[in-house]
């Protein structure tokens, strides 16, 4: 089997319908997910685990949701609270088929800062350990779906090219926020732009 890699990006339940920062119809990537993962060599999914008293969230600051402010000279958007560390949000969802997952990489775990790529977090200086893992199993490609795909599951995918991993999303597996509107068109067009290719899970 080729040595590629399936990174199956924050599929949790606060960002599934009924959760706090739910991804519109982020849960019926979910069978379209567990129908790929044998086709790849390893599967990584990424699990957002933030402390209750999280950067990224607006109560922490007593701000409005979705604001923008500078923070140690990184803007961050302001969320819900979302993926509380242990809590029912912070979970994967019940339907993932997690026998087929071989890592399980939190990331956000550090108060002060975020962490929307699974490579590194959002000061593009501290790395999560990811990109060592897949070094030392060989991995040439890099294969993106989850959640969402405007964000997360595009800064993954610009970081692995970065890391010098040829890189697909797939376009199937992952659905957006679109917020602000346009931003899916936006993030997809940057992703072509840098060489990312995009793809349908029936095109694997």
């Amino acid at each position: 089997m080729e040595k590629n890699v399936l990174l199956v990006i924050d599929l949790q339940n606060d960002f599934c319908p009924g959760g706090s920062l739910a991804v519109p119809d982020g849960d019926k990537i979910v069978p379209v997910i567990n129908k790929i993962m044998d086709k790849f060599y390893k599967v990584v999914a990424t699990q957002d685990w933030h402390p209750k008293n999280h950067i990224s969230f607006a109560s922490t600051h007593n701000k409005q949701l979705y604001e923008t402010i500078e923070i140690n000279n990184i803007l961050q958007t302001l969320w819900p609270e979302h993926c509380v560390q242990g809590s029912h949000g912070a979970e994967l969802h019940k339907d993932l088929d997690i026998k087929k997952i071989n890592l399980i990489l939190r990331k956000g775990t550090d108060p002060q800062i975020d962490s929307y790529s699974a490579f590194l977090e959002n000061d593009k200086q501290t790395k999560t350990g990811l990109d060592g893992y897949l070094r030392s199993l060989d991995i040439k490609k890099v294969y993106v779906c989850g959640l969402a795909l405007d964000y997360c599951v595009y800064y993954t995918a610009c970081d692995a090219v970065k890391f010098g991993f040829e890189t697909y999303v797939i376009i199937d597996a992952t659905k957006g926020v679109d917020v602000p509107k346009g931003n899916v068109e936006k993030t997809v067009q940057h992703m072509k732009s840098l060489g990312i290719k995009i793809l349908t899970h029936e095109e694997l």
